[in-house]
């Protein structure tokens, strides 16, 4: 008998995931304009994104960890509620006076969550689902995805012109809090893991331990892992910096022109990448389930 794949947990995590990324894309979609408008610099557009990005490069290896080592359901609870919480508090204090540096910080601090995030998301699926579910859930999971990254920025877009930045950010903190709700009722099973050693000999181990099978029983993915960050380094800066810069700055097109090139140049560089890796920093008794590839 062929298991069901829309579960109560699975749909749950669907709607949780689709209401998060909408309210992730609008948000980002409204401080980067805002942030063009404000300045009209390319540079210091770029430089605040650069700052964005850190995070999530040094705190994912952690991020994975966390996720095999923890009770997933909790974290995705606190995480989200936490980002909800961040957004909240920086509309609160938000001026003109103060905008870029608040406008920073929230996306550094977002950046911080989301390196917690991701590994979690992934992470979650193959203890909901079985067999062929769950290359299925990966396989819906990356359609929601994408969805969002077609109809956010539009909607964002419209909604910036309309309201303007404080309105777009209130409206992300009420996403990331439904999305806390949905996840409350997420029934996952959990066991302790039996920790020996203290929280750094056991980061250390675990990450020792991955870095070895994608370095050597898995070469594969390192390959992969390479070629995605090469096409991010060349790519990137060009469609996610430039091409609003010109839109918005250059060619003084109005709100919605500048969310239409948003959408075309996320969905291009999601393209260039060929393919994600996603749990690469996993113990090996979840690294069959945890490594999943998307064309």
């Amino acid at each position: 008998m062929t298991e069901k794949l829309f579960t109560r947990n699975f749909t749950l995590l669907i709607l949780g995931q689709l209401i998060s990324l909408f309210g992730n894309f609008i948000l980002k979609l409204a401080l980067s304009m805002y942030v063009l408008e404000v300045t009209g610099s390319a540079a210091i557009f770029a430089g605040i994104l650069s700052a964005a990005t850190i995070p999530t490069i040094l705190l994912s290896p952690l991020g994975g960890i966390l996720a095999d080592r923890a009770d997933r359901r909790n974290i995705m609870v606190a995480l989200d509620a936490l980002t909800g919480v961040t957004v909240l508090g920086a509309a609160l204090v938000l001026s003109g006076s103060n905008a870029i540096a608040v406008i920073s910080t929230l996306l550094i601090l977002l950046s911080i969550l989301g390196a917690f995030e991701t590994p979690v998301v992934q992470a979650r699926i193959p203890t909901m689902l079985q067999g062929d579910n769950i290359t299925k859930g990966n396989a819906v999971v990356n359609q929601v995805a994408s969805l969002s990254y077609l109809i956010a920025p539009v909607l964002g877009g419209v909604l910036y012109a309309m309201f303007g930045l404080k309105p777009v950010m209130y409206a992300s903190v009420v996403c990331f809090f439904v999305t806390a709700l949905f996840e409350c009722f997420i029934k996952l099973s959990y066991q302790r893991v039996q920790n020996k050693g203290g929280v750094l000999r056991i980061v250390k181990q675990d990450f020792l331990s991955s870095m070895q099978y994608i370095s050597k029983e898995q070469t594969s993915i390192s390959k992969m892992l390479l070629l995605t960050a090469i096409s991010r380094f060349f790519v990137m800066g060009i469609t996610i910096v430039g091409l609003p810069f010109l839109v918005r700055t250059v060619l003084a097109l109005n709100v919605c022109r500048f969310a239409h090139t948003a959408e075309d140049a996320k969905s291009f560089h999601r393209k260039s990448d060929g393919l994600y890796i996603n749990g690469y920093f996993v113990r090996p008794a979840h690294r069959a389930n945890r490594v999943r590839f998307s064309v």
